[in-house]
């Protein structure tokens, strides 16, 4: 297999490092949301209940515990909870595009290699073409079909290594991008049910 992948000329090492790399990025950040969803699992519905109750030490408590985004920002928004509406609410923002920024690490690093990856292909397959037209100006045009045919498939490999290390990559990309827009929109549900658990409170 490596023989044959080898025939493709220089450029198809860093495709196949890319393809590397993207799997390490995409097991990364799956991994990554698993631990998260288990950690932050009913973090906003048990900082909300104590809130409602009036126990802001266990509301703080079942935040910290929780070791997850969720619980970050509840922890922020409770220290300025005796503060007016607009502050919290501007606390709150900052510290859900914050942990947003975090959980999509890579996801640009993942969206340049999908893109880099057929250049690259095609590259090597403009350098192998060039390469068979040199051997046939070299050989005066006399040149066997045959041998024709095989330059020009090798010459073709890079592109058809770009395009498979291209297309999963871009399904990873759209499948990571779903998963911190569901994980965003949890994130913005707790901050709610905290704002109103904390208006709530006010108004007792």
């Amino acid at each position: 297999m490596l023989e044959f992948l080898a025939k493709g000329g220089i450029l198809v090492t860093p495709i196949l490092l890319c393809s590397v790399l993207a799997l390490a990025i995409f097991a990364e950040r799956v991994i990554r949301f698993a631990i998260l969803r288990k950690r932050g699992r009913h973090v906003a519905e048990r900082v909300a209940d104590a809130v409602t109750a009036g126990d802001m030490a266990g509301a703080r408590r079942a935040a910290g515990e929780s070791r997850s985004p969720m619980g970050r920002i509840l922890s922020q928004g409770l220290d300025v909870g005796n503060q007016d509406q607009e502050t919290l609410e501007m606390v709150l923002v900052h510290a859900t595009e914050t942990e947003v920024r975090d959980l999509s690490r890579y996801l640009q690093s993942l969206a340049t290699i999908a893109n880099i990856a057929p250049l690259l292909g095609l590259l090597g397959t403009v350098i192998g073409m060039i390469k068979a037209f040199m051997v046939i100006q070299q050989m005066g045009g006399k040149v066997n079909a045959a041998v024709l045919a095989g330059g020009i498939w090798e010459a073709m490999l890079t592109t058809a290594l770009g395009l498979s290390v291209a297309l999963p990559t871009m399904v990873a990309h759209s499948y990571l991008a779903a998963q911190v827009d569901q994980y965003e929109a949890r994130l913005q549900d707790g901050t709610v049910r905290l704002i109103k658990s904390l208006s709530g409170l006010r108004r007792k």
